[in-house]
């Protein structure tokens, strides 16, 4: 009863805020992104060394570098309020819940289907990987006309430290655990941890419904008017966004051509039918469970989808994707507040898939033997490793390093992947995003369901 006025308020503040994005559904969107993509690609392949050449390589590197502008101000304004928006986004969902009976069993659905998917996932990688062995069609010759320069930092500054000691690198069990509770959120806040960060939001957002509402009120205003600001600069950002994806894929094109691809097709043929499978998986499990036709489906997330492929980061499409499960399809406000966050930062299973096959991908190049023992142990690591990571463009390559180690694979190897990785970022975000949508749907048709039998029941 104490919750009750919350609860209403709640799903009242919550509906009117995501109005701030349904302008931008009715312009579609999609179809602006879609021309965004490719022309960006036209133009990266007409100005491209690797393509049809028509300027001097430098001029080719100026122009990419300025129509790519808009991109990297479009991450930067979301990078910007990220925090802002996660916290306050898992606040409110598990405040709106309105009691702790309906938040524990949507937390305890959630941990087990997150690893469920990702397991399957995993599990999906490796059978592709050892039947079609694309790691065979590479010959060390090749391996070594690569370099660790090559290698980037992550977009959020990680840097990949190839000296650091595995024993330093691999912490306990036991400490891994305490290190999800940030001793200060503040730090974690400035450092970018966000798996820090969303076990903060949930603590918070458990205190906050466990206290009386006149006393939770104050609170659960101020988490309002945070989420409505971090909205507000969403819609601003997404403005731009059409522009944001015509100059990063300009660049990227530039820069690669298709070369890299072609070489590494077959490296790149893995993963890409080891992330469509992945896709049929979560559209046959939304048909089983939600009853949505497939096609009704990529209809309704077509403009999320491309926005994701675009920017390469699940955290950039947040705000849509909460908009896409509520408006289009029929999300519930606290599910969809609290599954997408959280999701965003723990449910990768286009990372862990493509994680994986890189894995073994290079153990076969270098002629390494896996063995059923260090493929559980590569299942199990590629399951943590992909917990957590940042949702942020080119994590996943610095994440990968830390997985090599504990299978006896060269981490320069890496060197090998990065030609290729850009694209293949892309995709996996993709997939990572319609994963968060498939949970929000699953989770709250089962959620629904067991009210209805618990109502009949009375």
């Amino acid at each position: 009863m104490k919750n009750r006025y919350l609860n209403r308020s709640a799903i009242s503040d919550i509906l009117a805020l995501t109005e701030s994005l349904g302008l931008l559904l009715k312009t579609r969107l999609w179809l602006q992104i879609l021309i965004g993509m490719i022309t960006g690609i036209g133009l990266g392949l007409l100005i491209s060394p690797r393509g049809m050449a028509v300027v001097s390589n430098h001029t080719a590197e100026l122009i990419a570098g300025w129509v790519a502008l808009p991109g990297y101000v479009f991450l930067a304004l979301i990078q910007m309020i990220m925090v802002a928006l996660i916290f306050s986004s898992i606040v409110l969902g598990i405040a709106s819940c309105g009691t702790g009976d309906q938040l524990r069993r949507l937390g305890i659905r959630i941990v087990p289907y997150f690893l469920l998917t990702t397991t399957i996932a995993v599990g999906l990688g490796i059978v592709l990987t050892e039947w079609f062995k694309p790691g065979a069609y590479i010959s060390q010759v090749m391996v070594g006309d690569f370099s660790m320069e090559a290698v980037p930092q992550a977009a959020d500054g990680v840097s990949l430290n190839l000296q650091e000691n595995p024993v330093d690198r691999h912490l306990s069990v036991p400490r891994s655990l305490v290190n999800l509770i940030p001793a200060n959120p503040l730090r974690s806040a400035l450092d970018g941890s966000m798996l820090q960060i969303v076990v903060f939001s949930i603590f918070f957002g458990v205190a906050l419904l466990s206290i009386q509402s006149t006393r939770a009120r104050p609170f659960w205003d101020i988490a309002i008017s945070l989420q409505e600001v971090a909205m507000k600069i969403v819609s601003w950002a997404m403005m731009i966004a059409p522009l944001a994806v015509f100059g990063l894929l300009t660049e990227i094109t530039a820069k690669l051509g298709f070369d890299a691809i072609v070489g590494m097709g077959g490296y790149v043929g893995t993963v890409m039918l080891g992330l469509l499978c992945l896709l049929l998986f979560y559209l046959a499990l939304v048909y089983a469970i939600a009853r949505i036709p497939p096609l009704a489906l990529l209809s309704h997330i077509r403009e999320l989808q491309l926005l994701a492929f675009s920017t390469s980061s699940s955290a950039a499409v947040m705000p849509l994707s909460i908009e896409t499960a509520t408006k289009r399809l029929g999300v519930t406000e606290s599910t969809a507040n609290f599954v997408i966050p959280i999701g965003a930062t723990i449910n990768m299973d286009g990372t862990a898939i493509y994680q994986v096959i890189a894995a073994v991908f290079l153990a076969q190049v270098y002629g390494i033997d896996l063995s059923v023992p260090a493929l559980l142990l590569l299942s199990a690591t590629t399951i943590g490793a992909s917990i957590g990571a940042p949702s942020t463009p080119g994590v996943g390559i610095v994440v990968l390093a830390t997985i090599l180690g504990g299978i006896g694979v060269p981490v320069s190897g890496i060197a090998l992947l990065i030609g290729v990785d850009r694209i293949l970022d892309m995709s996996r975000t993709l997939v990572n995003v319609t994963g968060d949508i498939t949970a929000c749907l699953v989770l709250d048709r089962l959620l629904l369901n067991k009210h209805e039998i618990n109502h009949n029941s009375k």
